[in-house]
């Protein structure tokens, strides 16, 4: 496929999506501080246990960079532990502020200057794969950087448009290669793909009026 009908194709299914979920309004947070710890505690596990993880940060006044470095991490695993693996994820949240602190001294500064080589200096830090990574990057740094997820694969290997073992470069370059690098599009279009992956295009597909029809390579001739 060329690249301007791939770009064409990609914009088609996002306006399909918008029409029938409209504006989703991701990353529910607070701060953008908030949004990072979310990006962290949502790896294996689901949205609401991650909800039940930061309200338990907020009642207990440690959900800001500061807090997290300093509370003891048994007292911070308890915390977060409705999101599982809590232990695993208190480490890495700590180590995640301690670089922060130490490499950059502040949200606000680490989002100050080339977004593509802060991405490349998140993924090393300890805990921060790509997913995650993109996430800060898009949701609390607001940089066009597109994310990907379980839901992108899925949704765009079942619409012909990735292979469903491509790895996580592989479906990233189709968005950051083929759509205008905009932070509101990237937002809502990973927003509407997991609406619709929710709704329709689940591992057992439910495809009775999906928005994207024929599109799939799942529908019926």
């Amino acid at each position: 496929m060329a690249a301007n009908d791939t770009s064409t194709r990609l914009l088609e299914i996002y306006d399909a999506l918008y029409r029938r979920y409209g504006a989703l309004n991701w990353w529910p947070a607070d701060t953008p501080f908030e949004v990072c710890v979310g990006a962290i505690l949502t790896q294996n596990t689901n949205w609401l246990n991650v909800e039940k993880a930061i309200a338990n940060l907020k009642r207990e006044g440690l959900l800001s960079a500061e807090a997290i470095r300093e509370v003891h991490q048994e007292r911070l695993a308890h915390a977060i532990r409705p999101s599982g693996f809590f232990n695993v994820k208190s480490v890495r949240l700590k180590g995640f502020v301690q670089w922060l602190f130490e490499r950059h001294g502040s949200l606000d500064a680490m989002f100050i200057g080339d977004w593509q080589e802060l991405r490349a200096e998140l993924i090393a830090v300890p805990g921060i794969g790509p997913e995650t990574c993109d996430s800060i990057l898009l949701y609390a740094g607001e940089k066009p950087s597109f994310v990907v997820d379980a839901y992108t694969r899925r949704l765009f290997s079942r619409l012909g448009l990735v292979g469903e073992k491509d790895d996580y470069h592989r479906v990233r370059s189709l968005f950051m290669e083929h759509l205008p690098g905009e932070v509101p599009l990237f937002n809502e279009y990973h927003a509407l793909i997991v609406e619709q992956c929710k709704r329709h295009c689940r591992k057992k597909p439910s495809c009775e009026g999906c928005p994207l029809g024929r599109a799939c390579c799942l529908a019926t001739p």
